[in-house]
């Protein structure tokens, strides 16, 4: 079988990759099996040379793989390169953290010496999304590499370039063959790749569903999980907010990435007394937002990634407004073979409507009005999902207690769009999934932490 990528900026075909037979996966897995016996062995300094020069390459080829990503999947090449510079740090990150994230640690008991040391599992199974092709690896990767683990990538159908570039930087900076392999597969066989007796776990980031049948399969073989799925991010504006702050940094926080982020703030829920000012502010921020060719330094706004992927989106939002939102920018598809979507806002937005219950895994904003800080919280966690979040106030310790103890979401900020980082932990609650990534908290979820008693 063979699949093809293709460019959603204007419909033309990139290439076409042969997937591998189930057998020729197989013999990549045992690969990466033996190539980890040796690479288990080696110490932390030996690693950290070695991400120190991952970092080094990923910079090098930045403009490379911007390019690579924008023609795959429509993603803007300013934000490539930035996605290439967080890579790049998050190798340099853990090369620097990781000894003493694993650190032994004392623990007095009645033993005369005990403690708890971590030691690497094997091969951890990646399934991995198209919106961010290089950093959604490379997040769980580099911890991977620097506990010494090994690791294996389902990537999603229509990057396959991407997918097998990593591979590329991974061998260039002088890792082990086969300490980390790209499986060219299908999502049908990603069942099997789980139930092979050398995958000791699985992290994926993706849809509810794929996130269920996955967890399904690698808890039915007691096989540990990580699931980053979806989000439907919740902004809450208060009263006395900085509204010229809050419109941009929603606005940048809804657009990013063309709209495909879990974590791109999604549902904007204001406080009645300022919500007509806020959405003036906001709509005037977004048709500022350059929709058009990723590869113009000037484009804010790329195509979807997928023509499908677009008229489903478009579909939400003509079903929002069926559902009484009133729709005030954007939502024209135009007519053509690309994959592009404009800035879009839906006002009066509310519970029960498609925008409101659903993720909107594009460029639209739903604005909500609330009656007060009691009922924007209320709005805020009345929601399947828990990813991220975040509260605008000029009143710091207002909005510091609200995001650490009221909004229910793995993140919660205070005055700013929400980011992954890796040295802040990454995660959700509730349908947006389980376990955390970055952080030191990341680097424990696949590791042994094991016990030591000596009597």
């Amino acid at each position: 079988m063979e699949i093809t990528s293709i460019n959603p900026a204007n419909g033309q075909n990139i290439k076409t990759y042969t997937l591998d037979t189930p057998e020729q996966a197989k013999a990549k897995i045992a690969a990466t099996q033996e190539a980890w016996l040796s690479w288990k062995k080696t110490t932390f300094e030996e690693r950290k040379i070695l991400l120190h020069k991952m970092a080094g390459i990923l910079r090098t080829r930045a403009n490379e793989l911007s390019v690579l990503m924008a023609n795959e999947m429509g993603k803007p090449v300013t934000q490539g390169l930035a996605e290439v510079e967080k890579c790049a740090f998050a190798c340099e990150y853990y090369a620097d953290n990781v000894e003493t994230f694993l650190k032994d640690t004392l623990v007095e008991t009645d033993a005369s010496k005990s403690y708890y040391t971590y030691n690497p599992i094997g091969i951890v199974l990646a399934v991995m999304p198209w919106n961010f092709p290089l950093f959604q690896v490379f997040r769980f990767l580099v911890p991977a590499l620097a506990v010494g683990n090994a690791g294996v990538l389902k990537h999603a159908s229509n990057v396959p370039g991407c997918a097998l570039v990593i591979q590329d930087i991974v061998e260039e900076a002088g890792f082990p063959k086969n300490i980390f392999q790209t499986l060219m597969i299908g999502s049908r066989d990603v069942e099997a790749v789980i139930e092979n007796d050398y995958i000791k776990a699985v992290t994926l980031t993706g849809s509810n569903a794929a996130g269920s049948k996955v967890a399904s399969k690698a808890g039915e073989l007691i096989k540990k999980t990580v699931l980053e799925l979806g989000g439907s991010d919740a902004y809450v504006v208060l009263e006395d907010a900085d509204l010229d702050l809050a419109a941009q940094v929603c606005v940048d926080a809804r657009y990013v990435n063309s709209g495909q982020s879990c974590i791109a703030g999604k549902r904007f829920i204001v406080v009645k007394s300022v919500i007509e000012e806020f959405t003036k502010k906001f709509v005037e921020f977004a048709k500022a937002k350059v929709v058009g060719d990723p590869l113009d330094p000037k484009t804010h706004i790329g195509p979807q990634a997928r023509v499908d992927l677009r008229d489903e989106l478009h579909n939400q939002v003509l079903a929002s407004v069926a559902g009484g939102a009133k729709l005030v920018l954007g939502g024209v598809v135009p007519d053509d073979n690309t994959a592009f979507y404009p800035a879009t806002v839906l006002t009066n937005v509310k519970p029960g409507i498609v925008s409101f219950d659903e993720e909107l895994f594009g460029p639209v904003a739903s604005i909500i009005e609330a009656e007060d800080e009691e009922h924007a919280i209320e709005l805020a966690n009345q929601s399947q999902f828990g990813l991220g979040s975040a509260v605008f106030t000029t009143d710091i310790a207002r909005g510091e207690k609200i995001a650490a103890t009221r909004l229910e979401a793995g993140m919660a900020f205070v005055n700013a769009n929400v980011k992954s980082d890796p040295r802040i932990p990454f995660g959700g609650v509730k349908q947006s999934g389980y376990g955390r990534e970055l952080s030191v908290w990341g680097i424990h979820e696949f590791v042994n932490i094991k016990t030591v008693y000596i009597r």
